[in-house]
């Protein structure tokens, strides 16, 4: 089976990376089955698909990830969705009206950038911004999420890169 991470990182078919990996196929099955998780699951309840798969695509911008940015550009656009779709890209902010929107990009945008800035603060403002808990765990899932994998994919890249 080939995951997102090994597809988005270059990953070749064969090789001393590719055989390290086939022997954490468990780690590399979890992280997949993670993703789809995150950006598919069968009840997204407050945080739709395509918004998923915009802000995921966004964090890949943010990251310059080539690789995750094709992977989540595609998903996003199996959407049709274009008000999500202009979220992807990091220079567009929500308007003034649309205050659980931007509460959710400037958490994203916030966790992807400055990680340690992020404060229990930022988790009160998406409240404040109308999220139900429900809605922050699954926002602060997918960033995990997305945020783990660029790190695994700009690593393996630069070892792929190395071989």
């Amino acid at each position: 089976m080939t995951h997102v991470i090994e597809i988005a990182a270059n990953v070749a078919a064969d090789g001393p990376l590719a055989e390290a990996l086939t022997t954490r196929g468990k780690l590399m099955d979890l992280s997949q089955a993670s993703h789809d998780a995150a950006l598919m699951p069968s009840d997204p309840g407050g945080v739709p698909l395509a918004l998923r798969a915009a802000l995921a695509c966004r964090m890949a911008r943010l990251c310059r990830q080539a690789g995750l940015e094709k992977h989540y550009a595609a998903l996003l656009d199996g959407y049709a969705d274009p008000a999500a779709a202009s979220l992807a890209d990091p220079q567009v902010t929500p308007g003034a009206d649309e205050t659980r929107l931007a509460a959710m990009v400037g958490y994203v945008d916030l966790v992807t950038r400055s990680p340690k800035e992020a404060t229990k603060a930022d988790i009160e403002s998406l409240r404040a911004a109308g999220l139900e808990e429900a809605d922050i765990v699954r926002l602060a899932g997918l960033v995990a999420f997305v945020n783990y994998q660029l790190r695994l994919t700009a690593v393996l890249s630069v070892m792929g890169e190395s071989q």
